[in-house]
């Protein structure tokens, strides 16, 4: 493996990945998880995904609607990553039918239920929103933001003040949201697993599921 560029090649997804491929955000996080010491494994893993963007080659961001609205949803895996054993928070912001800002990114911190790992990654939102406000390119920013999660429970957590023995060890920063949330600057809104564009930022996914949720991101082949 020394002779092999692994982590030029890693590299060279980067920008694909940053400007105008998200379906590819999870899988290049997750090779470049291993760059220090990569093995075979994660070698084939690079080169599926080139065959990837290969075959998808014609594939582009399209924003089809008029709509200003920023919408936003958010997932997490639950301790996947057999090394740490820590969860991947993922989100995407989508503006006119299109994928704006997204994001897939390993948390700080090792959670013990899906509930937290959830709540963690709804947080992971807040900043996004900030940065969008703060360069003043949406002008309806002032209208609240919904948050689209798959989990009942972290909703719950989030809308109510309510304290218990499995969440009073995630850090008080997190906890921000939820005034946030009361302010109302953010609504979260539950949605099913399978309507959740967030899913392929969290977890690998079948062909068919994935393949459908690449139109709700506003790729589409030209």
């Amino acid at each position: 493996m020394r002779k092999i560029l692994y982590a030029s090649a890693v590299g060279s997804f980067m920008y694909a990945m940053l400007c105008i491929r998200p379906d590819i955000c999870y899988s290049v996080g997750m090779v470049s998880r291993y760059q220090s010491n990569p093995g075979r494994d994660h070698w084939t893993v690079v080169k599926n995904i080139l065959k990837y963007l290969r075959r998808t080659k014609d594939y582009m961001l399209v924003f089809v609607t008029k709509c200003l609205i920023l919408t936003g949803y958010t997932d997490s895996d639950f301790q996947t990553d057999k090394d740490t054993r820590k969860s991947t928070s993922g989100s995407i912001f989508t503006l006119n039918g299109g994928a704006v800002v997204w994001r897939s990114v390993k948390q700080t911190c090792i959670v013990n239920s899906t509930i937290e790992a959830e709540y963690v990654a709804a947080c992971e939102a807040v900043w996004l929103r900030k940065f969008l406000t703060f360069l003043e390119i949406v002008p309806n920013m002032h209208l609240p933001i919904t948050l689209y999660c798959d989990n009942s429970g972290a909703i719950a957590n989030l809308r109510e003040l309510r304290s218990h023995k499995r969440g009073k060890h995630i850090e008080r920063k997190y906890h921000l949201i939820r005034k946030i949330v009361h302010r109302g600057d953010i609504v979260v809104t539950q949605i099913s697993f399978k309507q959740n564009i967030a899913n392929p930022f969290t977890k690998a996914l079948m062909a068919k599921v994935f393949e459908g949720h690449l139109k709700n991101l506003g790729l589409r082949c030209l």
